[in-house]
């Protein structure tokens, strides 16, 4: 058998019950995983200042993101450039798995759109460790995303192979705050993992959680600093730029 082969096999799912008995373990363990952290943020509340507590609740969503991902079998390998603190990191956007992929990495807070908040446990599991949801459109809840410091501008996910256009508006914001913006780049295999166009989450989630595991790919690139009199639109398509080379290299 070729090392193709060999490795298609490894991450296709298992059959009957051992496919069923697998999804089951692990959706249990994504709801453990939400009560320790659910009981870890409510300790935070006592923390002393703001800073402390968003700092406290970053850590507490790496932690949960490794733990997710290891309980899926996925194996996360980074590369790249140091990111600074405090800056806006933007990646291509392929699947729901993206923002526990940079998490994982990363201490960070993630923007997500708005319908997250009401997915079975995830949007539970979001909601405590303070994301910000993003109305399309919304230039209100677009200022208030610029307290985090994650963001998928294409809006959208693709199959993974290219990078769509970036929208501008949270590069504004990003440019006012004099922030740095941290390219990144995410690869899956198998290629199946890439959630795009009308695919419903659970089928996904259902068909990742019975297979044997998969492999992710995350590059970070130079920060792009830009200056304060810059175009969003121009900077938007320099991050796009930056990204795609990224990918390339993945």
């Amino acid at each position: 058998m070729s090392p193709a082969a060999v490795a298609a096999a490894a991450l296709a799912p298992a059959r009957g019950p051992a496919r069923l008995a697998r999804a089951g373990a692990r959706l249990a363990g994504v709801g453990a995983t939400a009560l320790a952290t659910a009981t870890r943020l409510r300790r935070l509340r006592h923390e002393a200042g703001p800073d402390a507590r968003a700092r406290g609740r970053a850590l507490a969503l790496q932690d949960a993101s490794r733990e997710v991902l290891a309980l899926h079998g996925i194996h996360a390998a980074a590369s790249g450039a140091q990111v600074p603190v405090q800056s806006v990191l933007v990646s291509n956007h392929v699947s729901w798995l993206d923002p526990l992929v940079i998490a994982a990495h990363v201490p960070c807070v993630p923007v997500s759109k708005a319908d997250v908040s009401a997915w079975p446990l995830i949007g539970t599991l979001a909601r405590n460790l303070g994301v910000v949801f993003v109305s399309r459109g919304d230039a209100g809840s677009g200022a208030q995303a610029l307290r985090s410091v994650r963001n998928f501008p294409e809006g959208t996910t693709s199959d993974g192979e290219g990078v769509l256009p970036f929208r501008p508006g949270l590069f504004g914001f990003a440019l006012r705050a004099g922030a740095p913006i941290v390219p990144v780049a995410i690869r899956y295999e198998p290629r199946s993992l890439a959630w795009t166009g009308d695919d419903s989450f659970l089928p996904h989630y259902l068909a990742l959680a019975s297979s044997q595991g998969a492999r992710v790919s995350v590059r970070f690139g130079a920060p792009l600093r830009p200056s304060p009199g810059a175009s969003p639109r121009a900077v938007a398509d320099e991050a796009r730029a930056r990204v795609a080379a990224l990918l390339a290299e993945t």
